[in-house]
Order: C-alpha cells, then structure tokens, then sequence
C-alpha cells in the first residue's frame, strides 16, 4: 500500500509537536507539510530537538495548492483559523480533521456565544462528523471533515457515556469535576502559566462558564437522547501532561456497573475499565493514547463515581486526532499509537 500523504498545519504549538511525534513513528503515512507562518524556512528539528533524525521537513508557509495534493490535512490551529480555509481544500477533495473547535457544536449560535466571532463555514458544521471514536466509528470512516473533541471533553464523556446510555442514572445533576496540567493552555507565552505562577499551587477556574461545557452538554445529551444537566469546574494542577475526570451521578437502578463498562469498552482499542476499587494515576496514560476507567460506589450509597484520566495532549488531542485518521483512511486503528505510557 503507498503510503498516504499528510500536512500538518500550525506545527509550532503543544498538539502540533504532538502530532509530529506520533506520525514520525507512523507506518502508513508521509508527512509531506509542516506549516507555520513565524517559523517558516526553520527547519523543524531545531524547534523541537527531540524530533532530530526523525523528521526532515522545514516548516513552511501555508500554501493551498500544495495542501490540496496530499490525502489529509490536519489543523492544529487557534479557533476561528480553520473554519475560513478548510472549504477550498474539501472542494479539491482533500480530507480534514480539525484540532481546534470550529466544528465541534452542532449550534452555529451556540458556537458564536461561547467563543465570540461569527462562524464562516456553517454548512461545513453540520457535516462535520464528530470525532470521538468511540461514539462516531462508522461515521468517522466515510467523513471528510472530523471535528476533533475538546480534551476535557473526552475524559467526561468517555466517563459517563455507559451510565447515560442505559439510562441507569438521573441526568438531571450530573457532575464533572476534573482537574489538567499547564500544557492544556497551550504553548503561547502566558504570565498565568509560569512556573512561578502554577508550582506549589492549585486552583479551579472557569466556574461560571468554560468552553466546553456546550460540547460535553451535546456529547452527554446525545447518549441520553434528551437534554442533560451538568455542572462542569475545570481546575489547573502544577504539571505538564494529564487530565483526572472525578464523575459524580445520582443512581436510578442499581445494575452491576462494573460489569456495564467493562461490556461497553470490551471492543474499545484505547479504552481500559480498571478492576473495581482501582484509582487510575494521570501518570499512567502520559504520552499514550489511553483513556483509563474506574467506577466506585462509595459505602453503595445513591451516588456513582467515576475516575476518568487521559493524556490531554494524546487522546485528548494528537493522538486522537490520528486515530481519527486511522479511520478515515482504512488504517490499523491503532497505527502510530501502540506505544506504552511513560514512567516515571
């Protein structure tokens, strides 16, 4: 089989060198572009110097025709960029996954409300197919444009996805209450995101209103078939990688809920339901593509928990993101994204 061709747009940020990484080991592809406008001539290895040997190109500008002649463009790009160039390159017949959340929400409005500008390509949303694997699989192999989730997003739906699919829970009082190291923010300077400013410290933010409170809403109401209630706290830890989803529901029929995740995720390649009384460590799926589960009944009271930790960089960005490709090109689902988590 050739191997396909792929381009990278936006490479300079934490998904992008993310996304270098896992297709530099990548059998089926060729990366063929890696574009930035302020690194442009630089040849990649210099910027990330763990890529040195693995990855030849030079970041370049973005040019149309030359994205346009490879199978897949991904775009790891700040929101609002990808909305106004993606058209020209769906029309030459090139396939997209979008990084950023453009196509995320199904609500044009909605997606104006929440991240302030009005949206382009409106009727590229609603073909959008969502791009959680485990929700979308079927859809995501025809797609040609993927909106990848948000990384908060996948470690609550993925947590509360069985519960809301069986209807086992109320979901009128949901709540997720997860924590994510600084490279969530992303790799821009940031006085907030200093080590000066985050080490030895803790805190939530984002309580009246985070943006991705509309896109688990959707994710979790789709499960439900009907509208959910959620109460979403975001809260920034002093380390790099990781996210820890604590999941809170109100129980409606006791059910062997051990056995109802480990039936839903049996099939799951990236998905792994931890023996009952298990705690995952964000640690345990740094760098890997793993989500790992484990569900509690405290003192088999009312009240369900559920522990959900990704990588945020991995499944809950890069590495989904090639999954995603994996299945829209008729790959090996698990294709570049085999490797272990690292420890320490």
């Amino acid at each position: 089989m050739a191997k396909k061709k792929i381009a990278i747009v936006g490479g300079t940020g934490y998904t992008g060198v993310e996304l270098l990484r896992l297709l530099a080991g990548h059998p089926n592809i060729e990366l063929s572009v890696i574009t930035s406008r302020s690194e442009a001539g630089r040849p990649v290895a210099d910027l990330f110097p763990n890529l040195r040997g693995r990855i030849d190109l030079s970041f370049s500008e973005p040019d149309a025709s030359r994205l346009k002649r490879c199978d897949l463009v991904f775009y790891a790009t700040p929101n609002g960029t990808a909305m106004k160039q993606i058209p020209e390159l769906i029309a030459a017949g090139c396939r997209v996954v979008d990084l950023a959340a453009d196509f995320r929400i199904k609500d044009v409005s909605l997606w104006e409300q929440w991240y302030g500008m009005p949206h382009t390509s409106p009727a590229l949303v609603k073909e959008a197919v969502y791009g959680l694997p485990e929700m979308n699989r079927e859809a995501l192999k025809s797609a040609r444009l993927v909106a990848n989730p948000g990384c908060y997003v996948t470690a609550a739906t993925l947590g509360f996805l069985p519960l809301l699919e069986q209807g086992v829970v109320s979901v009128e009082h949901l709540i997720a209450d997860c924590k994510s190291g600084v490279s969530g923010a992303g790799r821009g300077a940031s006085v907030g995101m200093l080590m000066g400013e985050v080490g030895e410290s803790f805190k939530a933010y984002g309580v009246p209103g985070h943006r991705h409170l509309p896109e688990i809403l959707q994710n979790l109401s789709i499960a439900a078939k009907h509208k959910v209630g959620l109460t979403f706290v975001p809260h920034l830890v002093p380390m790099v990688r990781g996210i820890h989803a604590t999941l809170y529901a109100r129980i409606t029929n006791a059910v062997d809920f051990q056995a109802l995740y480990e039936e839903r995720y049996r099939d799951e390649p990236f998905v792994d339901v931890l023996p009952s009384g298990s705690h995952p460590e964000t640690r345990s799926v740094r760098g890997s593509n793993e989500c790992r589960l484990a569900v509690h009944h405290p003192q088999g009271g009312e009240i369900l928990v559920v522990l959900s930790v990704i990588d945020n960089l991995v499944k809950g960005a890069a590495g989904q993101a090639v999954q995603n490709m994996n299945l829209m090109l008729g790959l090996d689902e698990r294709a570049g994204l085999d490797s272990p988590a690292i420890l320490p």
